[in-house]
């Protein structure tokens, strides 16, 4: 079978199933069975394919049927201009979170010297490996709850060469890191309300670790012991940043506000115009 006919049938399937870019993931699939990127596939559309790579990609397409997300059938998922190891134990980066980490990384990169960062729930590693791979002079230690996590933010940092500056400690938000201090903190935690997480699309309720999405009942679960956490491990002028969801923002803001050591605080909003990114900066350093 050609190319272009098992485009055509997987996106009809793809369709039928309904996915939203049934031509696009049938691509990304193909791209990926035959380990070529998806310019290859429009310049060889006549170019037949042996049975053993079209089996597999059936496969794929009937797991992607199901729902299954693209970047766990493929293994990866790019954030940041950067290729990053998937498996089901962590969330998929998104690209909203490439706002938070492209302020930081420009914020930061007014600092000579070596500088320390810290990410809470590190998932993947896609914010603390972004971070390094885009500041030389940048150290970081990042946490999880969850050791399989840890084992896919280490696989990361090797990939990209950055696992000689990375810290990576399996545990609860910010206690492993009691005692240290740092000029950026950065956390996008969980903060899905947990009764909204089965109304989510079913490549994210069915397939995403919910661990890495419940943030309880009003979806504010870790924001507070973030904040607390975070505030005596701020160097003077370093800051916290926090990815929120939709209407979060402002009870993100009081409770900063409650907790006496951050001034002033910013809302950044993402091209949707949701105010999507919260930045604190630590209070004794404006005074």
């Amino acid at each position: 079978m050609t190319i272009q006919n098992l485009l055509r049938r997987a996106t009809e399937f793809l369709t039928q199933n309904g996915i939203d870019e049934a031509r696009l993931d049938a691509e990304v699939l193909l791209a990926h069975v035959l380990r070529m990127r998806r310019l290859y596939l429009y310049v060889h559309l006549d170019l037949n394919l042996v049975d053993d790579d079209i089996s597999t990609y059936k496969n794929l397409v009937h797991r992607r049927a199901a729902h299954v997300p693209v970047a766990q059938l493929i293994g990866i998922k790019e954030f940041m201009g950067l290729e990053f190891n998937i498996t089901p134990d962590v969330l998929i980066p998104r690209p909203e979170t490439e706002i938070m980490v492209q302020l930081s990384i420009e914020m930061l990169g007014q600092i000579k010297s070596n500088i320390t960062v810290a990410d809470i729930g590190t998932g993947s590693g896609s914010i603390a490996v972004s971070m390094l791979h885009y500041l030389d002079n940048a150290t970081a230690d990042a946490t999880d709850i969850s050791k399989p996590a840890i084992a896919v933010a280490r696989s990361n940092a090797e990939k990209f060469g950055v696992a000689n500056r990375l810290n990576l400690f399996e545990g609860n938000l910010t206690e492993p890191l009691v005692g240290k201090t740092y000029d950026a903190i950065l956390s996008n935690p969980p903060y899905i309300p947990t009764a909204v997480i089965d109304e989510l699309q079913p490549e994210v309720s069915r397939y995403e670790p919910r661990l890495a999405l419940d943030g309880g009942t009003d979806g504010l679960k870790y924001y507070q012991r973030i904040i607390d956490g975070a505030a005596p491990l701020l160097k003077p002028d370093g800051f916290l940043a926090l990815e929120v969801g939709v209407d979060q923002s402002e009870p993100i803001r009081k409770m900063l506000e409650a907790n006496g050591q951050f001034d002033p605080i910013n809302m950044i909003w993402d091209l949707i115009g949701i105010e999507r990114i919260i930045l604190a900066y630590k209070k004794c350093a404006r005074d």
